[in-house]
């Protein structure tokens, strides 16, 4: 009788030691997810004076989250180099007054280095089409170009466009056009979990000339005469990126000339993109 009061003891305590393990076990930390954080609040293994136990809480980033179907870039800048490529017939040009006699392709040669592009884009959206992988990219922004000669004393008269070599020891002689511009792009970005994209870019822009000036400087004074000097209203362009993770390069090439008649111009541009992605 002895033996089974004591057997009955003991397997009365194992049961509850196991009672307690599963209580324990039970127990399951409470989860909050907010933005791109995930918050978990866990039972701690501290007791304070009135033998409560405290509460351990825990930040995690959130992995694994799919980008959101739409995306808003906000100013973003490029800042690169401004050419053109020359398909000019002086003859024409020089018989129609265009330019004048003796100017030709070497006089209008835009400067390597000194001719610049700087794009403000307000915004850029990314709109996802397949798995964020294929996304239809578009935007709105400011197109600067500037234009410096390798001939500074030429001038660009206006009411009518002519052409001639009336400067001389200029400091700077400068085209700019400007323009108001809206790319549209098909975009393939092959790392869509990560900030850092690879991928590509390829599409078409419309940009609409809002302001045109030539700018010289001598003997530090700064001259600008406003004019549109015969530029086409519009410049359509075909436009690209690269994403390389933190290095993003562009570029864009026009359809036609940047000059409705007189000229046959065709202005490209190529640089660096600073933007998150």
């Amino acid at each position: 009788m002895k033996r089974i009061f004591t057997l009955c003891i003991t397997l009365c305590t194992l049961l509850s030691g196991f009672a307690q393990k599963d209580t324990t076990a039970k127990q399951t930390p409470d989860t909050i997810k907010i933005g791109g954080m995930v918050i978990i609040r866990e039972p701690g293994t501290r007791f304070d004076s009135t033998k409560r136990k405290d509460k351990i809480f825990r930040v995690n980033s959130r992995r694994g989250d799919q980008p959101a179907n739409v995306s808003t870039n906000w100013w973003i800048f490029d800042i690169g180099f401004s050419n053109y490529v020359d398909n000019t017939n002086y003859a024409t040009a020089v018989s129609s007054g265009f330019v004048t006699q003796g100017i030709d392709e070497d006089n209008l040669k835009a400067r390597a280095g000194k001719s610049r592009n700087v794009n403000i884009w307000f915004l850029m959206q990314r709109l996802n089409i397949i798995k964020h992988v294929v996304n239809l990219k578009y935007g709105l922004g400011l197109e600067l170009n500037n234009y410096h000669f390798e001939d500074k004393n030429l001038k660009f008269n206006k009411n009518p466009t002519k052409i001639d070599q009336t400067y001389t020891d200029l400091g700077k002689n400068k085209l700019a056009a400007d323009y108001i511009t809206m790319p549209i792009m098909l975009n393939f970005n092959f790392t869509p979990d990560n900030r850092k994209n690879f991928g590509f870019s390829a599409g078409v822009s419309a940009g609409w000339l809002y302001s045109a000036r030539q700018k010289i400087k001598k003997d530090g004074k700064v001259d600008k005469t406003k004019s549109d000097f015969d530029l086409s209203s519009w410049k359509l362009s075909y436009v690209g990126e690269i994403s390389l993770g933190p290095v993003k390069l562009y570029g864009s090439y026009a359809f036609e000339s940047m000059f409705e008649k007189g000229l046959d111009l065709t202005p490209y541009n190529v640089g660096f993109r600073f933007s998150a992605w």
